[in-house]
């Protein structure tokens, strides 16, 4: 297990530099000048070109990336000028936020998605069966903003039952955070949940149709232990490696929905990031989610070997 992660975190070392690089250069295409930004269409031309050279803009494209590789090697994602604060602090206030309402949502998810997809299973071909699997394929289909905007419409703005701004107060209660979390939640988890019912509904369908199911079932072992204990135990590997692409989706995701929301987390940063021209901001967010996104997969891969005996065996 020791070398599966070592072996890991060495390969991600060479996607994390790809990632980098891409993301420098495509921020360096942004259209207008980050100093313009900061400082206003007004600014004197020498305040602007001050601002450049704070910015080491005033150097060329390969000085500028030379720079930024070192410092990211020393620890430094560089500094916000959106903000007056250092990239990695910025991110370390908001993290938070964006993991309470993406782990929510792919909790929600998960449990609703997986049950739906065992009933739809043990239903096959039937009224319920197709009703799920249409909803699935409606959920898998529906673009988040769409849906989020539809649900302020219609929850907050008619009906007045869910508040729409903010992630709430703490000192108001916990149903006051609560109440602020369930459209943005609701919306993240709409693609995940019809993503696992689909996998769970063809993965058990597969695995009660094999011979150990009718042997245990030949044996009178009762239909529920061989469903939930049997049946969803092998029918688990395929559901932990769409949960962790899941992952990395709903945390892209959460940007979009976020912006909707008000959620004051990453994704309401990059966006004030890429409005400002922020170039730090922007790169030093990116390359987080890398590598949130790889440090997910890792994890995806060692919960499938331990779920797995024959993954371990195969690898060694």
């Amino acid at each position: 297990m020791g070398k599966i992660i070592i072996k890991r975190l060495l390969q991600t070392l060479p996607t994390l530099l790809v990632v980098v690089t891409i993301t420098f250069f495509l921020t360096r295409m942004l259209p207008g000048d980050p100093a313009v930004a900061i400082l206003g269409i007004e600014a004197e031309p020498e305040d602007i070109e001050a601002m450049r050279a704070e910015m080491n803009l005033d150097k060329s494209l390969p000085e500028q990336y030379v720079l930024y590789l070192d410092g990211l090697l020393h620890g430094d994602f560089g500094y916000s000028y959106s903000y007056r604060q250092e990239v990695l602090s910025l991110i370390i206030s908001r993290i938070p936020n964006t993991l309470s309402l993406t782990m929510v949502a792919l909790l929600f998810a998960f449990f609703i998605g997986t049950a739906v997809g065992i009933v739809a299973a043990l239903k096959q071909n039937t009224a319920i069966d197709y009703i799920f699997m249409v909803l699935a394929l409606i959920g898998v289909s529906m673009p988040i903003f769409w849906l989020a905007l539809m649900l302020v419409l219609q929850l907050s703005v008619n009906m007045s039952l869910l508040p729409v701004m903010g992630m709430g107060d703490w000192s108001k209660g916990v149903g006051d955070v609560v109440s602020h979390m369930i459209l943005p939640a609701f919306c993240l988890a709409t693609i995940p949940m019809a993503t696992f019912a689909r996998t769970t509904r063809s993965s058990m369908i597969d695995i009660m149709g094999s011979d150990y199911i009718r042997c245990l079932k030949a044996r009178g072992i009762r239909r529920v232990k061989v469903i939930m204990i049997h049946a969803l135990k092998n029918a688990l590997p395929p559901l932990i490696t769409v949960l962790g692409l899941q992952i990395a989706g709903t945390f892209t995701g959460a940007i979009i929905t976020e912006g909707i929301f008000s959620w004051p987390g990453m994704g309401t940063m990059i966006n004030t990031g890429i409005n400002n021209r922020d170039y730090a901001l922007i790169q030093g967010t990116v390359l987080f989610s890398a590598i949130m996104f790889v440090f997910c997969n890792m994890l995806v891969d060692v919960a499938y070997a331990l779920l797995n005996p024959k993954v371990k065996l195969e690898k060694g």
